[in-house]
């Protein structure tokens, strides 16, 4: 009988089942289909690939005319839905995303950052191997550069691409894992290998993790990355005066608060006068905060004013089975002055974006400043899983 393939597509669905319906409450019961969809939602074409091996094998070595069989094939069909559904919403990413960078940055801005408009291909062999294959010929990676003294906890890695006239930015990548978990050398591996070979230096960096430490250690971390990368940026050719950071989960934490907090000596102990101001934050469905964590959460980027800061583009699932979106909502409202912000979401099923729009002013040799778009616009975007349908900005 069987019993083997059954196992194997019903591991499948229930994967798949996390990433398109992943429930809240209980808070375990999220927990568990996040890891179960989380892969799923990754690397969906590897599952199916799995489901047609796993099919194929099956049938050569036991048929599929029994009960057991029967139900496994309807398991396995099942799950291939599923995983076409995810497909489908990852298609959509790039006109959404699209979309808030036009709301964001102009209409122009795609030819400001030389980014041209590309056909995409996913129905090839580079879907499979991508995972794999992430490294590229052309970056160079200098891994274990110290920049504190705490050891593995303070190395980060560099990433950039064959020399050249021109300086180039510095993107930051913190690693995820609720600050108890995590490593430089496994997150964004294809963002890092990829923003290098088209003229970035990249930065992943370790940080002290709980238990071990509390906060504000992981922040001052980052500021002591931020100003390392300052220091250094000419080294590899790379502009000190465009640094911007990004992370994922607790890594997008740690990027909103290093981004509202430049320079604040409580966070710079022994390195006060380093500069640790960064042009703009990237944060991908982090954790902000609740409302009154202002005295309850001093590790909460709700519990800083935003005024001053600089630009930051906030991404969040709002199917997120572990942090609601709408923390980050409030968190972009904070960010857009405090004001009240309309939203509409049309209850896409998906993931969303908020986002406060950052428009690149005016360049000064090669360096750029930045300001933030004008207040009384703000918006969720279906991104990443989603129609941009969802995306509709509205004046206040």
């Amino acid at each position: 009988m069987p019993i083997g393939y059954l196992v194997t597509t019903s591991l499948v669905a229930c994967g798949v089942l996390g990433a398109l319906v992943p429930p809240r409450r209980p808070f375990i019961l999220g927990v568990l289909s996040f890891v179960a969809g989380f892969v799923l939602n990754e690397l969906p074409f590897i599952a199916a690939a799995w489901l047609v091996v796993s099919t194929l094998l099956a049938l050569d070595q036991t048929g599929l005319g029994s009960p057991v069989g029967v139900a496994a094939v309807a398991v396995a069909i099942l799950a291939m839905a599923g995983l076409l559904l995810v497909v489908r919403r990852a298609l959509l990413t790039g006109p959404a995303l699209a979309r808030a960078l036009t709301l964001g940055l102009g209409a122009g801005w795609r030819a400001s950052a030389g980014h041209a408009r590309t056909r995409r291909r996913i129905m090839s062999g580079r879907v499979l191997l991508a995972p794999f294959l992430m490294r590229r010929p052309d970056v160079t990676r200098i891994a274990n550069l110290s920049y504190g003294d705490a050891g593995r906890k303070n190395l980060l890695d560099v990433y950039h691409g064959r020399p050249g006239t021109a300086k180039k930015p510095v993107l930051i990548h913190l690693h995820g894992g609720a600050l108890y978990m995590g490593r430089k050398n496994r997150e964004s591996l294809p963002l890092l290998y990829r923003l290098a070979s088209q003229g970035w230096v990249c930065i992943s960096a370790n940080y002290r993790l709980r238990p071990a430490v509390t906060f504000p250690d992981h922040l001052i971390d980052v500021k002591k990355v931020i100003a390392w990368a300052r220091k250094h940026a000419r080294d590899y050719g790379a502009d000190p005066s465009a640094v911007f950071v990004a992370g994922s989960s607790s890594g997008a934490q740690l990027a909103a608060l290093a981004a509202l907090t430049s320079n604040d000596p409580r966070y710079q102990p022994g390195f006060e006068h380093a500069d640790t101001s960064v042009n703009a934050a990237i944060c991908l469905h982090g954790y902000y905060g609740q409302p009154g964590s202002q005295e309850t959460e001093p590790f909460s980027p709700l519990a800083y004013p935003g005024a001053g800061a600089p630009p930051l583009f906030i991404a969040h699932g709002d199917r997120d089975s572990l942090i609601p979106v709408e923390t980050a909502r409030l968190f972009a409202e904070r960010m857009r002055g405090e004001q009240p912000v309309q939203w509409s979401t049309r209850n896409c099923p998906g993931r969303s974006t908020a986002s406060t729009g950052f428009t690149p002013s005016a360049s000064s040799g090669s360096s750029t400043r930045w300001r933030t778009s004008p207040p009384g616009y703000d918006c969720v975007s279906h991104c990443g899983r989603v129609s941009e349908r969802g995306l509709k900005p509205r004046p206040l």
